[in-house]
């Protein structure tokens, strides 16, 4: 199994440069991937701000890689709430920070819209600190 970066995720998914595409889905066929929890982090953020893509969009395509039976995440379940989240208006960074933080009662912030989006997402308590 290999690791791939933020990098070949993005040409692979939007294929701005032919070359480093055609080399991304060359690995893509032939390897067993490993993708970092924070490769998705920055590959959503540089869709987002750098390509301008909606969630919506970037969502989709990210579920269609990670639905390939050789693409493998750290924590599959925790990444499709993160996207969720995230198509629901979450930051997605908020949104992976929440999933993660499943197993605990709390999560402290002093972001406000974080607390105002992320309070009703889950079971865990988002709120400012006091």
């Amino acid at each position: 199994m290999i690791a791939v970066d933020t990098n070949v995720v993005v040409r692979l998914l939007v294929e701005d440069d032919l070359e480093q595409a055609t080399r991304a889905r060359q690995l893509f066929t032939s390897e067993q991937i490993f993708i970092p929890d924070t490769v998705v982090l920055e590959t959503v953020w540089v869709l987002s701000y750098s390509y301008g893509l909606e969630a919506a969009t970037v969502a989709a395509g990210l579920r269609r890689l990670f639905g390939l039976a050789n693409v493998h995440l750290r924590n599959p379940a925790e990444m499709a709430l993160a996207l969720e989240w995230h198509e629901r208006g979450l930051d997605f960074a908020d949104a992976l920070h929440l999933a993660q933080a499943a197993h605990c009662t709390r999560m402290v912030t002093f972001d406000r819209r974080f607390v105002e989006r992320g309070r009703e997402m889950s079971g865990v308590v988002v709120e400012l600190v006091a």
